[in-house]
């Protein structure tokens, strides 16, 4: 029994292998955040939704079959839920079977591996009651496959033959093996044969004339006979038990594998029921596989921030298609590091087939995403600021790949700025010739406006918009670099209110 929620053709693996620019994602895009929301103090599916981001996709049938099954999953959340409890409960159940086995003689696996079996049969009853009742309300390729997955595999006459074998498997009327003699005398090719069923009545029984053969009777207190009925027992069950114990790991499996894909759609729907509990908009992008880069967006905002902010945040309309390179500068905390969190978050999310943040978002596939953040001074004394980025970018450049995605957040700004504008323009220039997309959040007016004058095709200038009153709107709109990102109103608006604070201190002193 195959699940296929996650991808049409295999299973999904929440163990799988990261890139090595995973922890700066993690950090730079705030995906904690967005993480600890879906998972709500979950640990496993916080695993699941941080393998499912991280781990993106690249073709764009893959993100659209997860699209409709998230979908599905939106407009049936209850029976998502009754699902995965039923997951839940299988594997929870097991476990505490598992617990109460002190013994692995092949009797004692066996007499388990019932115990377990009628569980699951119970469960999978239970699975297929849920599916037929339910399954008019999905449409997806993923759910439609799934629905037909149990009705081929758990049929009535399934259900029929499993109960039988396991009624069989009770040995109610003991345990027939047949034995030959070898070397020695001792016992070889022990065969475990079908128990006969009675059907007689008990005056039947009682008046029966037996056939011919031997009994031995053990005493008591024989423990060395009993020691070796139980040896010769366990021989007989050997290889029931083994198939047995098989079959119940491969519906284990089957539990296990349905708990980890339904988990990333339920964390899906827990930051989909916080966004509309806040206002904001989702939507399912458009992704698309274009050898010229597609990006377009309206109403784009940082999901990360949202969910840790009161009220509703301002989201960005941008077309930047056909552009390869796109600037971003404009005023201090004017929402250009916002922006460029919420590009990559929206990236991240589409590529694994997940709603974003935006009310549209039309973009190309990436083969990957990376980011290059302005760190902190090394605690170490190690690397100094400007050899530690150089260091980054090094490492950088040796995984990049032709339609990646860099985003640069105030990158070589730890050095004066003609040094800093020509490193970056340098390293720039080489990663638009290998057709990898950028985005660059700078305060170089040396780096930004030199590539305005050159008027390069490739390329698109925002910036951070501010009123004629130092108001930061947190809107960026399309427009030259200016000399000038307004530090100013910072000084002012910083220093004027510690003076405020001061002079109202003094009053209080001196009344």
């Amino acid at each position: 029994m195959k699940v296929f929620l996650m991808y049409a053709d295999r299973d999904f693996d929440e163990k799988a292998e990261l890139g090595p620019q995973a922890e700066d994602l993690t950090n730079d895009l705030a995906l904690d955040s967005v993480w600890n929301q879906m998972a709500q103090g979950d640990v496993f599916t916080q695993g699941v939704v941080r393998c499912a981001m991280l781990d993106i996709l690249h073709d764009p049938d893959a993100i659209l079959y997860r699209q409709e099954i998230l979908q599905d999953c939106l407009n049936n959340v209850s029976v998502l839920h009754a699902f995965y409890r039923i997951a839940v409960e299988a594997i929870e159940r097991e476990k505490h079977e598992y617990f109460g086995l002190f013994s692995h003689s092949p009797t004692t696996i066996l007499h388990r591996s019932l115990k377990v079996m009628e569980i699951f049969v119970g469960l999978l009853k239970k699975l297929k009651q849920t599916a037929d009742d339910s399954r008019a309300s999905f449409v997806s390729t993923g759910f439609r496959r799934f629905f037909a997955m149990i009705d081929e595999d758990l049929s009535e006459e399934y259900f029929a033959h499993v109960e039988e074998q396991l009624q069989q498997l009770q040995f109610r009327h003991g345990i027939r093996v047949s034995a030959q003699l070898g070397q020695g005398n001792k016992g070889m090719h022990y065969v475990l044969h079908q128990s006969r069923t009675e059907h007689r009545s008990w005056l039947q029984r009682l008046t029966r004339q037996s056939p011919p053969g031997y009994s031995i009777v053990i005493a008591e207190r024989d423990d060395q006979g009993f020691r070796a009925l139980a040896e010769l027992q366990d021989r007989g069950t050997n290889l029931v038990a083994n198939a047995l114990a098989q079959a119940v790991d491969h519906v284990l499996s089957f539990f296990v594998r349905m708990r980890t894909e339904l988990a990333f759609y339920l964390g899906c729907i827990n930051l989909h029921n916080e966004l509309v509990k806040k206002g904001e908009a989702t939507c399912f992008p458009e992704a698309v596989n274009n050898p010229s880069r597609i990006f377009t967006c309206r109403g784009l905002y940082d999901i990360s921030l949202a969910i840790n902010l009161p009220k509703g945040i301002v989201g960005n309309s941008v077309s930047a298609n056909g552009k390869k390179l796109v600037f971003i500068t404009g005023a201090n905390q004017g929402g250009k590091s916002t922006f460029l969190r919420s590009v990559g978050l929206a990236q991240l999310m589409m590529q694994c087939g997940m709603f974003v943040g935006a009310e549209s978002y039309h973009a190309s596939i990436c083969e990957q995403v990376f980011t290059h953040y302005r760190r902190e001074e090394d605690a170490s004394m190690t690397h100094g600021k400007f050899d530690e980025e150089l260091h980054r970018m090094s490492q950088m450049a040796n995984l990049l790949t032709a339609n990646s995605l860099v985003l640069f957040n105030e990158s070589f700004a730890a050095t004066n700025e003609r040094e800093g504008a020509e490193i970056a323009r340098q390293i720039i220039e080489a990663l638009v010739e290998k057709e990898v997309n950028v985005f660059f959040v700078t305060h170089s007016y040396t780096l930004a406006h030199g590539y305005y004058e050159r008027k390069v095709n490739y390329a698109l200038f925002l910036r951070a918009e501010r009123t004629q009153e130092g108001i930061r709107t947190f809107k960026l709109l399309e427009g030259e670099p200016l000399e000038t990102s307004y530090g100013e109103d910072l000084y002012r608006q910083i220093f004027e209110a510690d003076n405020a604070r001061a002079t109202h201190k003094e009053m209080n002193n001196s009344i």
